[in-house]
């Protein structure tokens, strides 16, 4: 891999050439990707940590982070001057730039963020200076959308007066683990010197190793490549779970037996949401259609992921009839709505869909999540929203998120929300066992 040096000398050049750095860098978004990456270059250099809203600078001025990601005492010893005061960016050499890149409706690339970011920064850029995008875009959205509003707004040219730099996140909510400093990184730059300068930034804050890649686009299409595989993946195991539910096989135990060839890759049938590997396919498919070419694999892999809240109720309801339940007065209890487990974050949750789905057919859903509070849900969302111990015996449980919050109980606990032996039990991730459940209960899993 010729553009990774080692890990060993790329220390020595992190060092030597931290050391002509300028000492403030901005960041732009202080979600669960832009303040990770604010609190890791907060170790060595001046941060000012930009966001448009607000009450989240308020919040993390008081030592309060929504996304649960970091502590107070974390925060406090960042030292980020937080604010919603965009001017501020103008004395920064180096500017991050982490904003979401949804979807809308229609399934296509949402750059609002992303161009409104860069109008704002447009508008204080100071000669020098060098800016990295991290949001995820398709491959050639930064020299096509960012760096000519860059150039519009601020009267300055790109590559002369100001750099432009790309460097997919990889931020993994909930994850202390795989955390901004530990995992590799990829940079990538408008020519050699930035590339060199971006990564001296990065080695000097990064432990783990930091890959120069060619140019802009191939790190671009780096980040599409990584969440696009795990999303035609998991597709597959989804589909391979609704053949082998008619099938009358386990697919769980299938796919341990399976486990045990040496060179099988470990990936399961689930709810795909969130913010990552359920949205960005959609900008590969975006752009492979401008230019001509019809993705008919990735279009029926996200059909497949995006289909499962559908299949999930569809099962339930087959399942209702078969124990003969009263539909008339059904009660549902769904544990869990966010996107994964052990994160606040809704956004595109699967999960969530579920619940939708069920109560607009009219069915009763108290939905338990530990990590959500009523205030996150838009306006009009009717979510009966309770506790563990408040939760009315109910026909049916949805296990769908395994936060560890549930993981944690006895598996005992989940046969003793149900009104009698007769309920169903719902394990989206495969994580009871029908001896410890009860041999009456229908335990139904993908």
């Amino acid at each position: 891999m010729p553009h990774l040096t080692n890990k060993k000398d790329q220390s020595k050049e992190g060092k030597k050439g931290a050391s002509s750095l300028k000492k403030r860098v901005g960041v732009v978004g202080l979600g669960y990707v832009g303040l990770p990456v604010a609190v890791g270059f907060s170790k060595k250099y001046e941060v000012v940590g930009y966001d448009i809203s607000s009450s989240r600078v308020d919040a993390l001025n008081l030592g309060h982070d929504a996304t649960g990601e970091l502590t107070a005492e974390q925060l406090k010893d960042a030292a980020i001057d937080f604010t919603a005061d965009p001017e501020k960016l103008g004395a920064c050499h180096l500017i991050v730039v982490a904003v979401p890149t949804p979807i809308t409706s229609s399934n296509e690339p949402d750059l609002t963020h992303l161009k409104e970011v860069s109008r704002s920064i447009g508008k204080v850029l100071s000669k020098g200076a060098i800016i990295v995008y991290e949001s995820t875009v398709y491959p050639g959205a930064t020299e096509e959308v960012c760096i000519p509003i860059l150039e519009e707004v601020s009267g300055r040219t790109a590559g002369k007066d100001f750099f432009v730099g790309y460097s997919p996140e990889r931020i993994n909510p909930g994850d202390q683990e795989h955390t901004f400093t530990s995992i590799n990184k990829i940079v990538a730059a408008q020519d050699e010197k930035t590339l060199e300068t971006i990564h001296a930034y990065y080695q000097s804050v990064i432990e783990a190793d930091v890959f120069k890649a060619s140019s802009l686009k191939v790190a671009e299409a780096a980040k599409i490549i990584e969440n696009t595989q795990r999303d035609i993946n998991i597709a597959l195991m989804n589909e391979i779970a609704m053949i082998f539910k008619e099938l009358e096989i386990d697919t769980f135990e299938a796919l341990e037996a399976a486990g045990t060839k040496w060179n099988f890759l470990p990936f399961f049938p689930g709810l795909v949401g969130g913010h990552c590997i359920g949205v960005d396919p959609y900008y590969l498919i975006y752009k492979a259609k401008a230019a001509g070419y019809q993705p008919h694999f990735l279009t029926a892999a996200r059909e497949v992921n995006d289909c499962m809240p559908e299949y999930i109720v569809k099962s339930l309801l087959e399942e209702v009839v078969l124990q003969k339940l009263d539909t008339r007065d059904l009660t549902v209890s769904v544990l869990g709505v966010t996107f994964k487990q052990n994160i606040p974050d809704i956004r595109n949750s699967k999960a969530f869909e579920i619940v939708e789905i069920l109560q607009n057919l009219g069915i009763r859903v108290q939905v338990c999540d530990p990590h959500v509070r009523i205030g996150q849900f838009k306006e009009g969302n009717e979510i009966d929203l309770r506790k563990l111990d408040e939760l009315d015996k109910a026909d049916a449980v949805i296990f769908a998120v395994p936060h560890q919050a549930f993981t944690d109980l006895p598996e005992k606990y989940f046969s003793g929300l149900l009104k009698n032996e007769s309920g169903i039990i719902m394990d989206i991730k495969g994580a009871l066992t029908q001896s410890t459940v009860g041999k009456d209960v229908k335990l139904w899993k993908l």
